[in-house]
């Protein structure tokens, strides 16, 4: 959700009740009009001084830390330029016994704290409704717990942060405990094992088939396949002209109603 840091009031300028008694409506309503205009006009120059404050305080302090930089570029550039590869030697041994490097330099924290809060948010902040005295209730709870926090904690966000870390950490504990764990059974499932060959079949295949199969089963006789172009060729005679497919073909079976023989019945000419 966005927040709104700087808002110029007022935001409507001819926007009002006209009083009673007044006998010019409209010099009254113009009037009010240059009021609002000055009023967001002071506004406006209250704000921006604001910002331009901002602005160069985060210059003076981009400043600053160009020009320690810039120092610390020129020391390193001297002794650089003083160093000598020829004449000094230095041994593997010296340099494991030196100290590791650590910076001197001091890193910012705690750079969002009230400290650092804009003037407008804290303007905001102060205008807003204070919170209930639920204090007053702390010392009747049995656990000793905080009442106001029940309604508004600002540690909250910073405590569920925390617990999402300790959870984490603790699962990468577990994960590690796992594998470790875990590692022998993986190097035995490693390790070459003896392969044991199949046992063989006391029967042959042949007698193994004879087993398998039943002797007093039937076999079923197979159905022939239905030709879907002998069938169309068929209906498309009368009742009357159609062949009998119980007797032998006659050499019009499987013509169309155009008269074309049909290419799977055309070797029954042959015959005639």
């Amino acid at each position: 959700m966005p927040l709104v840091k700087r808002c110029i009031e007022p935001r409507h300028l001819c926007r009002g009740a006209v009083p009673d008694g007044v006998t010019s409506e409209l010099e009254c309503v113009t009037n009010s009009t240059l009021a609002a205009i000055i009023k967001q006009l002071g506004s406006l120059s209250r704000y921006a001084e604001d910002i331009f404050g901002d602005l160069f305080n985060e210059a003076n302090s981009f400043y600053m830390r160009m020009n320690s930089l810039q120092e610390r570029v020129d020391l390193l550039a001297v002794k650089v330029t003083q160093l000598d590869s020829t004449v000094e030697e230095v041994s593997l041994q010296d340099i494991n016994m030196r100290k590791a490097f650590k910076s001197s330099t001091i890193q910012d924290q705690q750079v969002v704290s009230r400290t650092s809060v804009p003037n407008p948010v804290v303007e905001m902040y102060h205008r807003g409704d204070k919170p209930p005295p639920l204090n007053i209730l702390s010392p009747y709870r049995d656990d000793k717990k905080d009442a106001l926090k029940f309604y508004t904690d600002p540690s909250y966000f910073f405590m569920l942060w925390r617990e999402k870390m300790l959870q984490a950490t603790e699962d990468k504990r577990k994960e590690k405990k796992r594998q470790k764990t875990s590692c022998p059974a993986h190097c035995d499932q490693g390790r070459p094992h003896s392969r044991q060959a199949p046992p063989r079949s006391p029967l042959p295949s042949s007698e193994q088939q004879k087993q398998v199969e039943d002797p007093g089963r039937e076999v079923k006789k197979v159905r022939k396949a239905r030709n879907r172009r002998q069938e169309w060729n068929m209906m498309a005679y009368d009742k009357e002209f159609r062949p009998d497919t119980r007797l032998t073909p006659s050499p019009y079976h499987g013509m169309s109603s155009e008269g074309s023989l049909s290419p799977d019945n055309r070797h029954w000419l042959a015959f005639y």
